[in-house]
């Protein structure tokens, strides 16, 4: 059957995405942007789309609103081969929205959530679910409509036969209200950023955190950036060094490209060395392009751009 391997449940929303900003905003004035480019936005459809177009067959479930934006959203996850079988229209909230500013390789994001906040436990196709081999949700704190129920949706994906991750985000909040000793049990790959497991657990180094939050998890997957990632399993650490791409734009969506490549890597049912490299290469081919999907065409185009800026291979 088509669209079975991977579904992905979470947040929908378009990036508007301003580069080569002239200075940073203040109150009570105005600056330049000199780029401006409008693509797919969201942790969630960002896995998705790359996911797709590395060949893995996906779907999607989420909530957009019935609007030009959520019909940009659903015609760029359909050009991305993602199946939007499962997309929700919400006809009283429009579609989310991420104003990304970029300066070098840091950025300052604002999101209007709208209709993705209407996303709930009973929005995920549970009939079909078990059809599928892998369940991956991004971006919990953002989505106030599934927050109670997390435990409860990752048991039901076990439950169903499915292999499980988590990629949880920041908190826009900050208060990181997340039962990881319950929820954890039930995720067969948790995939913090170092900034984020950081607060999550309120350490003040990794090492500290990686020591607390490992006693809760199956395979703990840490991403950083540019000093690479490194996965824990029954106390076992596994290193992976980060690609250089010499022709860097920005990293939007990076974290969430290197979970697609782990992801496809895991699925396939590789070594965690392997699922590292490939997560490590996809987050640093992101980076040749605007935006979170740009860089990821398909397949073929994928291998040919990984031989070429990192002779590497997927």
């Amino acid at each position: 059957m088509p669209h079975k391997e991977l579904i992905v449940v979470g947040e929908l929303n378009v990036d508007l995405i301003l580069n080569n900003i002239e200075g940073f905003p203040e109150i009570g004035t105005e600056i330049i942007a000199n780029n401006m480019n409008l693509s797919l936005g969201s942790s969630s459809a960002i896995m998705a789309a790359n996911a797709s177009a590395m060949g893995i067959k996906t779907s999607f479930c989420g909530v957009i609103g019935n609007d030009s934006y959520g019909d940009f959203i659903t015609t760029e996850l359909q050009n991305k081969n993602v199946a939007t079988d499962f997309l929700i229209k919400n006809n009283n909230l429009p579609s989310g929205i991420t104003i990304v500013m970029n300066y070098d390789q840091d950025r300052a994001n604002v999101t209007y959530c709208g209709a993705m906040e209407t996303l709930t436990y009973d929005s995920i196709p549970w009939k079909e679910i078990s059809e599928f081999k892998h369940f991956h949700l991004s971006n919990f704190f953002i989505q106030k409509g599934i927050r109670r129920d997390i435990v409860k949706i990752f048991k039901k994906a076990k439950e169903c036969g499915l292999t499980t991750s988590l990629d949880l985000q920041w908190d826009p909040e900050n208060k990181w209200n997340f039962d990881y000793k319950e929820c954890l049990q039930y995720v067969d790959v948790f995939m913090p950023n170092e900034q984020e497991l950081l607060a999550l657990t309120g350490k003040k180094n990794l090492d500290e955190a990686t020591e607390h939050i490992e006693t809760y998890t199956n395979i703990l997957v840490v991403k950083m950036g540019e000093k690479g990632s490194f996965a824990i399993q029954n106390n076992e650490k596994i290193t992976a060094t980060a690609f250089h791409n010499p022709a860097y734009v920005d990293s939007i969506g990076a974290g969430d490209s290197f979970n697609s490549g782990f992801i496809k890597k895991f699925i396939e049912k590789a070594p965690l060395a392997e699922c590292l490299r490939v997560g490590n290469l996809m987050g640093a081919l992101n980076t040749t392009a605007a935006g979170g999907t740009t860089a990821f065409t398909d397949q073929n185009t994928i291998k040919e751009k990984i031989k070429s800026i990192f002779n590497s291979e997927l």
